[in-house]
C-alpha cells in the first residue's frame, strides 16, 4: 500500500505484488529513492488518464526548478490485469513493451479496449482505493497548459489564466508505504490467506450484510493461487473454521488489527465477523 499526499488531496494505491512482482518492486524502488517526493502530475487527459512519475521539483541555489526523474533500467512487461477505471499502470515507449521506468498513470475510465491491446498491454500493478479517485477526477477538471517538452497537457491548480508558475503544478508532497494484511474498500475485503493445507491464495470477500452482524461472502472469481508466501498473510484454521487477519486497512489513515471471522456457511463460503481491535 502506497499513500500519497498531494496538493489536491490524499490518495492510496493498493499494489498488486503477487500478480506483478517486478513492476511493484520497481515502483517501490522509485518511492524509496524519493523519486516521487515533490513529483508532479505532468499529463492530464480527461476521460482517459492522469500521468506522473516523470518530473519533480527540486530546490537549488537559484530557487526551485523542474527536473526529470532519474530513472533505473527499464523493466519487463507484466501485463495481466485490465486497464479499468481506478487502476494504476506503467507508461512506456511506443513500440517497446519492455520500456517502463518511472512514469505511471491512473485510468480515469475503462480503457481496457485500448490499452490492453497495444504495445504488449499496459501493465496494471495497482488500484486507487477508498475515495482516492475523487482526487484524480478533480485533477481532470483543472485547466491545462502546454508548458513545452513533455508537459503539453500539464494540469494547473489555482491558475490565474495568464502566468503559469511551478506552484501551480499538482505536486506530490510525500509518499508513505505500509503493509497491511488486508484492505477493505468499496465493501470488498481483499487479502492473502493460508487455508491450512499448505496452499495460499489471494481472495476477496464482499460485505453482504451489516445487521445484526457483519457478514461477508467469498467472491469465487477473486481466488488466485500464490506461488510464494507473502510476508503478511491471513490464516484459516481447519479445526475451528476461524479466519484470522492480523491487520486490515479501512481508510487512508485507519487500520484495525486481529480481525477474527467465523466460517458460518461452508457451502456458500460465508463468514461472520466475530471481533477486531
Amino acid at each position: 500500500m502506497a499513500c500519497f499526499t498531494s496538493s489536491m488531496g490524499q490518495f492510496c494505491i493498493e499494489l498488486f505484488e503477487s500478480q506483478t512482482p517486478i513492476t511493484t518492486a520497481n515502483f517501490l524502488k522509485y518511492i524509496d529513492s524519493d523519486a516521487y517526493t515533490n513529483g508532479i502530475f505532468h499529463r492530464s487527459n480527461p476521460g482517459f488518464v492522469i500521468q506522473g512519475g516523470g518530473f519533480k521539483i527540486v530546490n537549488g541555489a537559484s530557487g526551485d526548478s523542474l527536473v526529470p526523474v532519474n530513472t533505473f533500467s527499464p523493466i519487463v512487461n507484466e501485463f495481466k490485469i485490465s486497464n479499468t477505471r481506478g487502476t494504476v499502470a506503467m507508461a512506456k515507449i511506443a513500440g517497446d513493451p519492455n520500456s517502463a521506468t518511472s512514469q505511471w498513470f491512473v485510468n480515469l475510465a475503462d480503457n481496457s479496449a485500448n490499452l490492453d491491446n497495444q504495445n504488449g498491454g499496459f501493465t496494471v500493478f495497482g488500484r486507487v482505493i477508498f475515495d482516492g479517485m475523487t482526487v484524480f477526477d478533480a485533477i481532470a477538471k483543472l485547466p491545462k497548459r502546454n508548458l513545452g517538452g513533455s508537459l503539453t497537457d500539464a494540469p494547473l491548480k489555482d491558475f490565474d489564466g495568464v502566468h503559469a508558475a511551478l506552484s501551480n503544478l499538482v505536486k506530490i508532497d510525500r509518499v508513505e508505504v505500509t503493509d497491511p494484511t488486508g484492505i477493505f474498500s468499496d465493501n470488498i475485503l481483499s487479502f492473502a490467506v493460508d487455508i491450512g493445507t499448505g496452499q495460499m491464495y489471494h481472495v476477496s470477500l464482499r460485505l453482504i450484510s451489516d445487521t445484526p452482524s457483519y457478514e461477508f461472502q467469498l467472491d469465487p472469481a477473486s481466488v488466485a493461487p500464490l506461488s510464494a508466501t507473502p510476508g503478511n498473510i491471513a490464516t484459516l484454521s481447519n479445526s475451528t473454521n476461524q479466519l484470522q487477519i492480523p491487520s486490515v486497512m479501512i481508510g487512508a489513515s485507519s487500520t484495525v488489527k486481529n480481525v477474527v471471522m467465523q466460517l458460518t456457511d461452508a457451502e456458500l463460503y460465508k463468514f461472520t465477523l466475530l471481533s477486531f481491535e
